[in-house]
């Protein structure tokens, strides 16, 4: 009784005009007239694990209730390789009301690690490998109206050699039902949702400062017995809700397959969608009205943009240039692991739009829907990419390519994607080897479905012609100078060096960075580190930022750049720093509380807000009385003062934001610093503490 009052309390308020479009919400509401309903399945689900090799409707007592999203490895991933994969099973009661009986009732997950079989009643409906797309599969056929309704999900995140990621290693695949799920009914003839979970409309746009030409394919399924005549209306709407074009047409759609309709519209003089500077966003509704009354439609945003490469100059959106460079994100956080909130979401995102970033590689696999509606709002330019990653098999083939058809299909119509990602650090011997095969399909794959966007490979070596790499129109070079070789100044010479033997190539610095424990710090650091020890201190991290990206900035010919992370996240193999399993190269602690010197290094140098921020507050107790302060600010000039008196002026670093104070005589005991300086006419100040012992 209580999940049918519940049902009945959301469809009731969602025809009472809550008017929640897909792109805005992740659990949004297509429409405002009930034509297709769309309900969240999140609470009151029982939770165990175990596993059931033969009989899975004995699956005896000692339930635990939990609410999805929830995974099972929120703890014990995060404390070394001994954390739980296997069976566990998720069940939920459902009572199907009577009107959908004359309807279609489809199950949809966001995401699920990393094998999900999906019962009804006992019988299973549909099985999902992957654990970060989503998977819609119907139900209809096999729910009952006399009675309650059984929802059994058997899943399992055990390593495969026939799925991707096929180890636990790099990362963690967390198991569980980690994103929200839903029940979506709809009309017997409907936009299909069952096609690799995406919208079931894809829009193409021609755009130009002056015209927009946008093509809109949608399918279209009859589970009627006879040809159906309906109409298709494609609406467009500016931000206000203004409809500003609309096309109508009639079609005879058949009962068996699947109709193609496809219709165009132009808009003249659009309104562009510009990254960051102006992220402006239409809505796109298609509709299936019969006889005078919507039955069914799906609305997707809608940003015009157009983007190019041109080789040793780097992005252009709209025709201008258009600096990419960010961050690498993990999608997990400190004792929630992956299961987490679109609050949760936010925030991540609210502190990389903060740091100033332009773009940002969601790395490395698909992440949540939320998350790529937020960046078509806020005017990120993104990587998608699929979790083909650090090892191979020869196994994954299959899934790979399923796999990478789930990411584009679910994310086609976001505007804020520029490149679909085919694989990471993963190796052949030679040019016919497993890899470079499979990467030459994935391409083919990715060009096929979305020949509009650019494809991207990665490779941890510094070459270009390596056996894997240039199967893709981008080559991603991952190069850690300084920390897993080299010296951190050693990044200058291998772009020089890919300038001058490659200068038409199209080349992204797709990961860079190095380790930091902010409660170990050090006063004076080298150009290289060690990563197999126990001590990373905060400042080498710092001085490590500050050299390469002044070497990034200098070289547009890198088309991107991504700091390898944005925030730490859990390595269960992981045994370095004084934390066991955890990499620490993130610009933010795990638990998202400290923002490391280095955050406010690439604020300074990217953000438009004010930053006037002195390094290295955390390494507060100092043993030397001669030392070097560094004030990060984007301001025209600093004023130091030490114990309230005002310092020389200050040399510039390795960018104009890198304000550096050279021989500062501390004094024993405590030292107050105060840094001043103005932006756009207005004062900004930062202070604080240092003690010198000796």
């Amino acid at each position: 009784m209580r999940t049918t009052n519940i049902i009945l309390f959301l469809i009731i308020n969602l025809c009472l005009g809550l008017k929640v479009n897909a792109f805005q919400n992740a659990q949004g509401v297509n429409g405002s007239n009930c034509s297709r309903q769309v309900i969240p399945f999140n609470q009151d689900w029982q939770f165990k694990k175990a596993t059931y090799k033969t009989n899975i409707a004995i699956a005896g007592s000692d339930w635990e209730s939990v609410n999805v999203p929830h995974t099972w490895n929120n703890k014990d991933i995060q404390k070394g390789k001994n954390f739980y994969t296997g069976d566990a099973f998720y069940r939920k009661s459902l009572v199907a009301r009577q009107e959908w009986k004359d309807k279609r009732v489809f199950i949809r997950f966001e995401g699920v690690g990393t094998v999900a079989d999906v019962y009804i009643n006992n019988k299973l409906v549909g099985t999902h490998k992957g654990a970060y797309s989503a998977f819609c599969f119907e139900i209809s056929n096999s729910l009952r109206y006399d009675t309650t309704n059984t929802v059994l999900v058997k899943v399992n995140n055990e390593e495969r050699p026939d799925i991707i990621p096929i180890n636990n290693k790099l990362f963690g695949v967390y198991g569980g039902i980690y994103r929200p799920a839903s029940l979506i009914v709809t009309s017997k003839i409907n936009v299909t949702t069952t096609d690799y979970a995406s919208p079931g409309i894809y829009i193409k746009q021609d755009v130009n400062n002056k015209k927009a030409n946008i093509s809109v394919t949608a399918k279209v399924e009859n589970k009627e017995r006879q040809v159906q005549q309906i109409t298709v209306k494609t609406t467009i709407r500016d931000k206000s809700g203004i409809i500003i074009k609309q096309v109508q047409q009639q079609q005879n759609v058949q009962p068996q397959g699947i109709n193609i309709v496809n219709q165009q519209l132009q808009v003249n003089n659009p309104h562009l969608w510009n990254g960051r500077k102006d992220p402006y966003l239409y809505s796109l509704t298609t509709a299936i009205v019969k006889d005078g009354k919507t039955i069914d439609e799906v609305t997707q945003p809608l940003g015009l943009r157009y983007f190019s490469i041109v080789p040793s100059k780097g992005f252009y959106l709209n025709g201008q240039p258009y600096r990419l460079y960010g961050v690498c994100r993990h999608q997990e956080w400190q004792d929630y692991g992956s299961a987490l909130s679109n609050a949760q979401h936010q925030n991540d995102l609210d502190m990389i739009y903060e740091i100033g970033a332009t773009s940002i590689r969601f790395a490395h696999y698909q992440q949540a829907e939320y998350i790529y509606a937020k960046c078509d709002s806020m005017g990120f330019v993104i990587w998608a990419e699929i979790p083909f990653v650090n090892a191979v098999s020869t196994q994954e083939g299959d899934n790979a390519k399923q796999q990478l058809t789930e990411l584009i299909r679910q994310n086609y119509n976001h505007p804020s994607i520029y490149n679909w990602g085919l694989h990471n650090e993963v190796y052949s011997s030679s040019p016919d080897g497993f890899v470079p095969v499979l990467t030459r399909e994935l391409n083919d794959i990715a060009k096929t479905e979305d020949p509009g966007r650019f494809t991207a490979s990665v490779s941890g070596y510094g070459e270009i012609n390596r056996p894997s790499n240039l199967a893709a129109d981008i080559q991603g070079m991952n190069r850690y100078y300084g920390w897993y070789e080299g010296k951190i100044p050693d990044l200058e010479d291998r772009v020089t060096g890919l300038e001058k033997d490659y200068p038409n190539y199209k080349v992204v610095l797709s990961e860079y960075g190095t380790e930091a424990n902010v409660n170990q710090q050090q006063e004076n650091v080298g150009d290289s580190g060690d990563p197999s020890g126990q001590f990373w201190p905060e400042t080498f991290q710092t001085k490590f930022h500050e050299v390469q990206w002044g070497i990034i900035e200098k070289h547009p010919y890198l088309v991107a750049s991504y700091v390898w992370n944005m925030f730490d996240f859990s390595v269960p193999s992981a045994n370095g720093g004084g934390v066991p399993a955890r990499n620490m190269k993130g610009l933010v602690t795990y638990d998202r509380k400290i923002k490391k010197d280095a955050f406010y290094w690439y604020k300074a140098n990217w953000s438009q807000e004010p930053v006037l921020y002195i390094s290295g507050r955390r390494n507060a107790d100092r043993a030397e009385a001669v030392t070097t302060v560094k004030v990060f600010a984007n301001t025209s000039n600093v004023t130091l003062y030490l114990n309230g008196k005002k310092l020389n002026e200050a040399e510039m670093g390795t960018t104009k934001h890198d304000f550096v104070f050279k021989n500062v005589n501390l004094v024993k005991g405590v030292n107050k610093l105060r840094a001043e300086g103005y932006f756009k006419g207005k004062l900004q100040s930062d202070s604080i503490e240092w003690t010198l012992k000796n």
